[in-house]
C-alpha cells in the first residue's frame, strides 16, 4: 500500500493514526534507550527499524489489513513493537490475557477471530493446550525468551529470525483514523469475557490527553521526556493503561521488566534510575514488603495506582519510603485513564494528612473527559461532595461497544453516556470519589455501606497488610458487612479479630464511620483472592463466604 497522491492546491488530510505518534519520537530522541530486564537495550532508531521489519515479516506470513494478530508476552520491547507495527499496517492487535483459564483464552481468540498468534516461549504449554480448539488461527510465531531452547520448528517461525529476514522499510499507509487498531477482553462477574476495541483516533487522542494531564500541570506527579518509564501493569491489560504510547511519543527512556519479580523490579529501579511507573495496589504492596525495598532509593519514583482503591494506609506507607503515589481511574472500556488524583497548585503547602485525602481520591477528569454522577433516570446530581449516584462518562476515546455483543453494548451506553457501574460523588473542586461498585455496595437495614470506606479505614491499622469488605446475607438486616483481612507477618498471632473490630468502633467514635457500618465479623486469611490482573476478586470472596460466619 502506498501514500495517496494529492493534486496541486489540495490540502493534506491529516489522520490521527498511531504512525504519527512514532514519527514524533523519531524527531525528538532517536538515540534514547529502550531496555529489557537490564540485559538488552537498543535505541528508538532501532525500535523504528524493528517495527518496519515486524510489519514486513507479518505481511510475508499472510497477515492482511483488518485481520487480528494476538500477542502472548510479558512486558517487553517486543510487545511495544507489536503495539505499533500491527495497527500501523492496518491489522488489529489483540492483547491476549494469558492469565485467564484455558477455556476463556480459547473463547477470546476464537471470538476475536485471530489469524496469527505471536507468543513467548514460556507460554508454549498454553499454546499447545489451546491450539486444537482454535478455529481461525493460521500462523504461530514463537518469541524465544532468554536462554530458552524451545523448538520453533513446530510453528511457523521464530520472532527474531522473522525480523532478520524482513526488509528495513515497510510502506505504512495513511489509514482512515477510525480504523480499528486494538482489541482485548475484559472479564466480568458473570458470562463470557467481553471484547472491547479502540480505533487509531481514539488511541491518539487518549495519548495526547494523558500527556497533557500528566505533564503540563504544576504538581508532584509529572511525567515528561526526561523521566525513565517502566510499566508494572501488564501490557495485555488496556495497553498497559496507554502509557507506552505516551512514553514513546515523548521519547522517554523505557525499561521493560519482563516477568514481575520483586527483586528484579527493584534492581531495575536502582540500576536504570526508573522515575515513573503504574501498577495495582497488589504490586505496590509486593514491592514495599520485599527486603530489597529498603536498599532502594524510592525518592524519585512516581507511581500511578489504579485497578483497585489506593488506601490511605498504603499511600502513607509508600510516602514514608519516599515514593510519590497517586490514584488513576478508568475501565477497560475507557481506554482506560479517565481521571488522575494529582494535587492542584494551591494545595502545595498542605500537610501530609490533607494531601493523603487528595491523592487517594478517584481524581479530576483529564482533558476532554466529562464525568457526571446520575440517578436511576440518568439525571445529574449535585457536585457537593456528598450526593452519590452512578458515575457516567463522555470522552472521544471510549469504546463504542462490545465486540459482537449488541445487548451488552446497550447496557453500557445509555442516553449518550457510558455507564461505569461505579457509585460515587463529585466535590466542588471537581474531584470524583468512587465509593463502591454498584454490585459491591452493602445494603444493611435500608442503609448503604461503602465497602471502599471500610477497607480504607482498616488499611490504616498498623497490623493490616490487605483488607476487603463484602456483603453477606443476614435474616434481620438483609445484608451485613464482612471484613476479610491479611495481617503483616510481624503481627500474625499478635493481633486478633477483636482488636480490629475495636479499631473500627473507634472510627465510629471519631466520626469516620457510621455505627451500622462496623462489621459483625472479621476473618483473618493468609491471602485474598485476586483476579488475573491483580485486583481483589470479590466475586470469589462472595462464593467463599455465602452465609453468616460464626
Amino acid at each position: 500500500m502506498t501514500e495517496r497522491t494529492y493534486a496541486a492546491g489540495q490540502a493534506y488530510t491529516y489522520p490521527l493514526i498511531i504512525k504519527k505518534l512514532l514519527q514524533t519520537a523519531l524527531v525528538n530522541a532517536t538515540d534514547e534507550e529502550i531496555v529489557y530486564r537490564g540485559e538488552q537495550r537498543y535505541s528508538y532508531r532501532d525500535l523504528n527499524t524493528r517495527i518496519h521489519r515486524l510489519a514486513g515479516g507479518l505481511t510475508a506470513l499472510g497477515l492482511k489489513p483488518g485481520e487480528v494478530a494476538a500477542v502472548f508476552d510479558y512486558d517487553s520491547p517486543r510487545y511495544l513493537e507489536c503495539f505499533f507495527a500491527i495497527p500501523m499496517m492496518g491489522s488489529v492487535l489483540q492483547t491476549a490475557n494469558w492469565r485467564l483459564s484455558t477455556d476463556q483464552i480459547v473463547y477470546t481468540i476464537n471470538h476475536a477471530e485471530a489469524s496469527v498468534i505471536i507468543f513467548n516461549s514460556d507460554f508454549m504449554p498454553i499454546i499447545e493446550a489451546i491450539r486444537p480448539a482454535l478455529t481461525t488461527v493460521r500462523k504461530y510465531i514463537m518469541i524465544r525468551e532468554g536462554e530458552s531452547t524451545a523448538d520453533a520448528f513446530r510453528f511457523d517461525g521464530e520472532y527474531e529470525a522473522m525480523l532478520q529476514s524482513a526488509d528495513d522499510h515497510f510502506d505504512f499507509p495513511d489509514l482512515d483514523e477510525n480504523t480499528r487498531a486494538t482489541t482485548f477482553y475484559t472479564t466480568g462477574t458473570t458470562g463470557d469475557p467481553k471484547g472491547v476495541y479502540f480505533t487509531h483516533r481514539q488511541l491518539v487522542l487518549h495519548s495526547m490527553s494523558l500527556a497533557i494531564a500528566a505533564g503540563s500541570y504544576d504538581n508532584e506527579g509529572r511525567f515528561r521526556s526526561n523521566d525513565v518509564y517502566m510499566p508494572l501493569t501488564p501490557m495485555f491489560h488496556v495497553h498497559a493503561w496507554g502509557v507506552p504510547y505516551v512514553a514513546t511519543m515523548l521519547a522517554t527512556k523505557q525499561v521493560y521488566p519482563g516477568r514481575y519479580e520483586p527483586k528484579k523490579i527493584l534492581e531495575l529501579i536502582r540500576s536504570e534510575k526508573v522515575t515513573f511507573s503504574h501498577c495495582v495496589p497488589t504490586i505496590l504492596q509486593m514491592l514495599m514488603t520485599d527486603p530489597d525495598c529498603r536498599l532502594t532509593d524510592m525518592s524519585n519514583w512516581k507511581v500511578i495506582i489504579g485497578g483497585s482503591k489506593l488506601s490511605k494506609g498504603q499511600a502513607k506507607a509508600a510516602r514514608a519510603l519516599g515514593m510519590t503515589v497517586f490514584t488513576g481511574y478508568g475501565m477497560s472500556e475507557t481506554c482506560p485513564i479517565i481521571s488522575l488524583a494529582l494535587p492542584k497548585k494551591y494545595m502545595a503547602d498542605w500537610d501530609d494528612d490533607r494531601i493523603l485525602d487528595v491523592i487517594t481520591k478517584t481524581g479530576v477528569p483529564i482533558p476532554l473527559v466529562e464525568i457526571e454522577v446520575v440517578d436511576e433516570e440518568d439525571r445529574p446530581k449535585p457536585h457537593d461532595g456528598e450526593t452519590s449516584g452512578e458515575v457516567v462518562f463522555r470522552a472521544p476515546w471510549l469504546t463504542e461497544g462490545y465486540h459482537k455483543s449488541p445487548e451488552k453494548t446497550r447496557e453500557l451506553w445509555r442516553n449518550g453516556y457510558l455507564h461505569s457501574g461505579d457509585v460515587g460523588h463529585i466535590d466542588g473542586d471537581g474531584y470524583l470519589q468512587i465509593t463502591d461498585r454498584i454490585k459491591d455496595v452493602i445494603k444493611s437495614g435500608g442503609e448503604w455501606v461503602s465497602s471502599l470506606d471500610l477497607e480504607n479505614i482498616l488499611s490504616q491499622h498498623e497490623a493490616v497488610l490487605e483488607s476487603a469488605a463484602i456483603g453477606i446475607a443476614d435474616a434481620k438486616w438483609g445484608e451485613r458487612p464482612l471484613m476479610l483481612v491479611v495481617l503483616k507477618d510481624m503481627f500474625k498471632g499478635q493481633v486478633t479479630e477483636g482488636d480490629l473490630k475495636a479499631y473500627m468502633k473507634q472510627a465510629v467514635k471519631e466520626g469516620r464511620l457510621p455505627g451500622y457500618g462496623v462489621p459483625d465479623n472479621i476473618v483473618l486469611l493468609d491471602a485474598l483472592p485476586k483476579t488475573s490482573v491483580g485486583k481483589l476478586n470479590k466475586k470469589q470472596m462472595r462464593l467463599d463466604f455465602t452465609g453468616p460466619v460464626m
